[in-house]
């Protein structure tokens, strides 16, 4: 966004000094978009932080966490990584199968984790099956709604899940401003959850996890609606661009609402490969379980 670019300039000459460590004008910012309290707010060094914040606060040895199949891998990285043990539930037709991720919860089961829409294949799940399956869970068991991908939803899919907050206390919603925003680089992202689950996630968080430029560049990003619907339609008709370009191939892709989309090729690390050394970087899946799958990210009209 032009405005964040401009509140970044505005801030370097304040690089000497810490940051606000409780971050009190993004928070305030961010309160203000989702009506939410500033204590229901926890800041990230990205939502990759705030998804390792989570998993120390709940998860240790003898506890699990459980996700779908070829969910994001930080899911498993973050439960692995403080002793807890992660159960891939089966995935339906690469996307979340709710009824199977019930059907993993333990007796030990403290987290669920749930990328909407998913990332690496960018399936959707309906809000009413997902807040469905929150309310049938145990309320000790945590569910984190991953959302990184939230904004590029068609309108008439859009839900304000945040609403969702004042029902169930064992929720927690992750946001981030590196996808429509633009703003990957700068590594900022908040969760959004009941004040007794934000003072756990703030007891372990690192005093200064979010710099000045970020903080800055957030503040004035959540201020341009009209940056985030230019990212939002150069994303829709890049992804027809890319759609059209597989089905001209014959390549099988999977139906994405996020700003990736996923499809099948033969010799998916030989085609990766191949790509590289023509200077395009897109993704292999093979450590999602997906080996004959790519996922490219839908850039601008140059690229």
């Amino acid at each position: 966004s032009p405005k964040a670019k401009a509140a970044m300039a505005a801030a370097m000459d304040e690089l000497a000094r810490y940051p606000d460590g409780n971050g009190f004008e993004l928070k305030a910012k961010v309160a203000s978009k989702h009506q939410v309290a500033m204590n229901q707010i926890v800041l990230g060094n990205g939502s990759n932080d705030v998804l390792e914040l989570i998993a120390q606060v709940f998860l240790a040895p003898g506890r699990s966490a459980v996700c779908s199949a070829h969910a994001f891998a930080v899911y498993p990285l973050a439960t692995v990584g403080v002793g807890g043990e992660c159960i891939a539930a089966p995935a339906k037709d690469y996307a979340h199968d709710l009824q199977a991720m019930r059907a993993a919860v333990r007796a030990d089961t403290r987290l669920v984790w749930i990328a909407n829409p998913n990332n690496p294949t960018g399936t959707f799940l309906p809000y009413d099956e997902l807040k469905a399956f929150i309310a049938s869970l145990p309320k000790d068991v945590i569910v984190v709604l991953d959302e990184a991908y939230n904004e590029y939803l068609a309108p008439a899919l859009r839900v304000d899940t945040t609403a969702w907050l004042a029902e169930f206390d064992n929720l927690v919603i992750t946001r981030t401003f590196s996808k429509i925003y633009g703003m990957a680089g700068l590594r900022i992202g908040f969760a959004l959850c009941s004040p007794a689950v934000a003072d756990l996630m703030n007891r372990v968080r690192q005093p200064f996890n979010c710099n000045n430029l970020a903080l800055a560049g957030a503040i004035a990003a959540l201020e341009d609606a009209e940056f985030l619907e230019q990212s939002y339609q150069l994303n829709a008709t890049g992804m027809q661009q890319i759609v059209a370009g597989l089905d001209a191939l014959g390549l099988k892709h999977l139906p994405s609402h996020a700003n990736f989309v996923t499809f099948h090729v033969a010799d998916a690390a030989g085609v990766n490969q191949k790509l590289l050394k023509q200077g395009v970087i897109i993704r292999p899946l093979a450590g999602y379980a997906m080996h004959d799958w790519l996922r490219v990210t839908i850039g601008t009209e140059a690229e």
